[in-house]
């Protein structure tokens, strides 16, 4: 059925040549030496941009970055090796991976060096939304595989590779794990490096099983359908072992979304007796309850939030109440031993 499919969604009278391909996504191959100095070139230059966008918190320029920046093409380079059952052209692409991967990092860890001591990576949405990831984005990543490997196999539809680029976060991520790491936070750069990796491992799937199927992978003649079984079995695994930490960050992440708003209502009824005073913000870290509210008057006193509060977050949580005048001080503890 899944060969009938893409045999629909890739036409023989569209399909590239197998050396199109190779001359495409294989950088050991062909002219050689034009091709890596192109690579390398617009990897470093991607770098840099990117890694500026994510200092400078600007969504613009690592958009620009991820256009221009060519790390999915040994990476694809290495779900064509393996499709074809190639295992020199399959390593050869990983080395370029990498290196290209130190690269990105090392620029992101220079960077870093620039910026102040008083810089907080948290506050950054550029860092934030890359160090958290979840079941979703390897979802994200894998179709935007499937768009990338069909593209790339088609005459007709390669104006959507730019599109393609943009969908697939690999070069972003590679510089703020090199931010985090020159900044010494290491959790932060590993939350990072885990959505590269995620990205990574659902293109080289997704490309393999379209090369695979449509018939650009040609196994060698001694044991072809094991050596392909082998090689799908591989990918499979190791695509199960990047999903498991972003499936317990997705629940990790639900829970915490999913307390956040009980704690709101929580502080709502907390404040219904109070004429204009309102709830504008709750934030749970997990470790500590923080409530913003807008008041004309005074407060009514915190021990009923915090009993309402008991069936809601772990003991012993302190709760944050800070107030629109720039009053911040911690009320109590949920439930203290």
């Amino acid at each position: 059925m899944a060969w009938n499919v893409l045999r629909r969604v890739l036409p023989d009278s569209q399909r590239r040549t197998n050396d199109d391909l190779t001359a495409d996504l294989d950088l050991f191959a062909g002219e050689v030496s034009a091709k890596r100095s192109a690579f390398w070139t617009m990897l470093l230059l991607s770098s840099v941009i990117a890694t500026a966008g994510v200092l400078a918190d600007s969504t613009a320029t690592v958009i620009g970055a991820m256009i221009i920046a060519p790390l999915s093409t040994p990476i694809m380079g290495l779900a064509l090796g393996l499709a074809r059952g190639a295992p020199r052209s399959a390593l050869q692409s990983a080395w370029i991976v990498t290196l290209g991967v130190a690269l990105v990092v090392a620029i992101g860890a220079l960077f870093s060096l620039a910026v102040p001591t008083s810089f907080d990576l948290l506050s950054n949405s550029q860092i934030t939304s890359r160090t958290s990831p979840g079941l979703l984005d390897l979802i994200a990543a894998v179709a935007t595989g499937f768009a990338g490997a069909i593209a790339l196999a088609r005459r007709d539809v390669a104006a959507v590779l730019p599109g393609v680029a943009i969908a697939i976060s690999l070069v972003p991520p590679l510089a703020v794990v090199g931010v985090c790491l020159g900044d010494g936070a290491p959790g932060l750069a590993g939350g990072a490096f885990l959505l590269f990796l995620s990205n990574a491992v659902a293109l080289v799937l997704a490309g393999t099983l379209v090369f695979a199927i449509t018939g650009y992978g040609v196994a060698p003649a001694a044991q072809p359908h094991a050596s392909r079984r082998r090689t799908y079995a591989t990918i499979v695994v190791v695509l199960a072992v990047v999903a498991i930490p972003l499936v317990g960050n997705t629940v990790l992440t639900y829970q915490v979304a999913l307390k956040s708003e009980r704690v709101e209502r929580a502080a709502d009824a907390w404040l219904a007796d109070v004429a204009g005073a309102n709830v504008t913000q709750v934030s749970y870290s997990g470790s500590q309850v923080e409530i913003d509210v807008r008041a004309q008057g005074d407060l009514p006193g915190t021990d009923a939030l915090i009993r309402s509060l008991e069936r809601v977050v772990p003991r012993g949580t302190p709760v944050v109440v800070v107030t629109n005048v720039g009053d911040r001080r911690e009320v109590g503890r949920v439930g203290p031993d």
